[in-house]
């Protein structure tokens, strides 16, 4: 059975490096699980691997988007299937890597919105339900997906908002459960120190000013991006809008970015927990769990 191997994680893990050298050494390929790295354009902010890195180990789902369109959990399945089946087919091995918890769970998991979500969303079409009856709900997903419509019973008003949900998220229900079942999987998860890790960000976000993020962020404004794209409400971008306006000073904005990064942090470890399948661990027994899984054999 062929085997993939899939590293999330808590910012600044260090887990794009552990794959860049996996990769390296048992002849991978890199898929990004990044929902801002499909972004082209947005480089320094997504701490996107470099140009060289790049050349030396091809990457799959970084630079797919220019920065004014939107981009769902059910594209990001479809696409990262297709970079499996195209890696596989060639004798390489699938590293899936990313922070984008909701789209490492859909892929090992089976898709699942937040509870929030769910709750949030379901509301709003039971309501609708309430004040205007099943028929209303059901005529809505008739519009959407006729199909899905004539196969429930618009008083089954459960399954009705069950594929609107669907229908949102660009989710195929029957092939998300299918995605992994042919493969050997190994899902890991880096966690630290939270310390540590609040360092690593905080030194992070230092090298991305030297590297020139306020500048990368001013060239997309002027080229048309706006707050309220899906591409610039990602941490290290939202926050320059108010220093572009004149609303707060330098320092302030790069302090933000790193408060936004560490609450991040947290809300990450505690998604990943949600995760069955993820083994949660420290980046050197990912390695090593990584190298004895891939040398096992067949």
């Amino acid at each position: 059975m062929k085997k993939i191997v899939i590293i999330t994680g808590l910012t600044a893990s260090g887990k794009s490096g552990l794959a860049l050298n996996i990769a390296k050494e048992f002849n991978g390929e890199i898929i990004s699980a990044d929902s801002v790295q499909i972004y082209k354009g947005l480089d320094i902010g997504s701490a996107k691997a470099t140009k060289s890195e790049r050349e030396e180990i091809k990457h799959h789902l970084i630079d797919i988007k220019n920065f004014d369109e939107n981009y769902n959990v059910g594209e990001f399945i479809k696409d990262c299937e297709q970079a499996i089946l195209d890696i596989t087919s060639r004798g390489k091995l699938p590293i899936v890597v990313g922070g984008t918890g909701l789209y490492i769970k859909a892929l090992i998991s089976g898709y699942s919105l937040g509870e929030k979500s769910n709750l949030e969303f379901r509301e709003k079409y039971q309501k609708l339900a309430e004040k205007y009856g099943n028929n209303y709900v059901h005529d809505i997903l008739k519009n959407k997906n006729p199909i899905k419509a004539n196969s429930v019973h618009p008083n089954n008003l459960k399954r009705v908002i069950r594929y609107l949900e669907l229908e949102e998220s660009g989710i195929d229900e029957v092939k998300m459960d299918s995605i992994l079942t042919n493969f050997n999987v190994l899902a890991l998860g880096i966690v630290d120190d939270r310390e540590q890790i609040y360092r690593k960000i905080n030194e992070r976000v230092d090298h991305m000013m030297n590297l020139g993020l306020k500048e990368e962020v001013e060239q997309l404004i002027d080229s048309g991006a706006t707050k309220d794209m899906q591409s610039m409400n990602s941490i290290g971008y939202k926050e320059w809008f108010d220093y572009f306006q004149n609303k707060t000073n330098l320092d302030d904005t790069v302090n933000l970015i790193k408060q936004h990064s560490r609450n991040y942090c947290k809300r990450q470890l505690t998604f990943l927990k949600t995760i069955p399948e993820l083994k949660l661990c420290t980046l050197n027994e990912a390695k090593e769990s990584i190298v004895e899984f891939l040398k096992e054999r067949e």
